[in-house]
């Protein structure tokens, strides 16, 4: 692969991680500031009702999710960075194969080809 094309995506991979870093401070920030009173917006000293308790204990597992979801990006794309550092971004951990420009474009941080994750996706469902 040539330069200037792993300094392209060198750039992609670093702004969306930036970008996943800055919703997962965000993520954080909503949803550990003040206690249960304070982010229902009840601040009498009265208990207010379970289902609102439910709701927001959902909402914080929604969050958590999310949070989890986003920080496995992060490591892939930590993990692209460490391949184009290495000079072993674009090749696919499968068959070796150059994975295409356009699955990069699509997926900065993918390990295989399109044919090779296609066939671990149909080992995964069960399909053949």
């Amino acid at each position: 692969m040539r330069k200037a094309d792993l300094e392209k995506y060198k750039k992609l991979l670093l702004e969306k991680r930036f970008e996943m870093l800055v919703q997962m401070g965000l993520v954080k920030k909503a949803h550990t500031a003040g206690d249960n009173k304070d982010t229902s917006g009840d601040l009498s000293s009265y208990s207010y009702h379970m289902a609102d308790q439910g709701t927001d204990a959902m909402e914080r597992e929604l969050a958590f999710m999310y949070a989890s979801k986003s920080g496995r990006l992060v490591y892939h794309i930590d993990e692209a960075l460490r391949r184009i550092e290495e000079g072993t971004y674009g090749k696919c951990h499968t068959c070796g194969k150059q994975i295409s420009a356009a699955r990069l474009r699509a997926v900065p941080h993918a390990r295989f080809c399109i044919e090779c994750k296609s066939a671990e996706e149909d080992k995964k469902t069960g399909k053949r």
